[in-house]
């Protein structure tokens, strides 16, 4: 389904390169789906931060003939993000798309082959594309930012302890005080 799906945020930062195929083709997706967003360059100054996490992309053999020559090849791409907001609330967590194609290979046209596995590999990125933009307009995503209070934080509050007083420990945080009929 195609056509306008506003985002729940006006301002958006990545650190997808805008300068790959991959980030432009993600960015003019995200305009045409939601016009009203725009990207820009200070993530302080962004309502969403959209993070990539990994991306990475292999080619194995799949299949050998009788001499030992590839026969098929599959192509994998493994793509992880997370979308949070500007407080730092995961309205995504770390999510992973993984793509998979086989393409048949024939040794006698090793310059069209490989074309064909260019192609697909973008064919395959196109598709990752469409997917990512689903993640960010649905209705999850847009309750999440409804409802900013019910989202966890990356960044873990760091505990009220006066700089004068040691912190005490307690039994499980002092190791040296751990009994043996624990749980270690």
């Amino acid at each position: 389904m195609k056509g306008v799906s506003p985002l729940p945020f006006t301002t958006l930062y990545t650190n997808i390169s805008e300068n790959s195929e991959f980030g432009a083709g993600l960015r003019r997706a995200i305009l045409a789906s939601s016009p009203g967003t725009r990207f820009v360059s200070d993530p302080a100054m962004a309502q969403a931060r959209l993070e990539q996490l990994d991306n990475s992309q292999s080619l194995r053999e799949l299949s050998l003939d009788a001499d030992g020559s590839v026969e098929e090849y599959e192509l994998n791409i493994n793509f992880v993000f997370q979308l949070t907001n500007a407080q730092g609330g995961l309205v995504l967590p770390p999510t992973t798309l993984h793509i998979t194609r086989e393409v048949p290979y024939n040794a006698q046209q090793v310059q069209a082959k490989q074309s064909e596995i260019g192609v697909v590999f973008m064919q395959m990125r196109q598709s990752l594309v469409d997917r990512i933009v689903r993640h960010l307009s649905a209705p999850a995503v847009s309750e999440a930012f409804a409802n900013p209070e019910a989202l966890p934080f990356n960044e873990l509050p760091t505990p009220d302890v006066p700089a004068n007083e040691p912190e005490t420990p307690t039994p499980w945080s002092d190791p040296s005080q751990r009994s043996g009929s624990g749980f270690f």
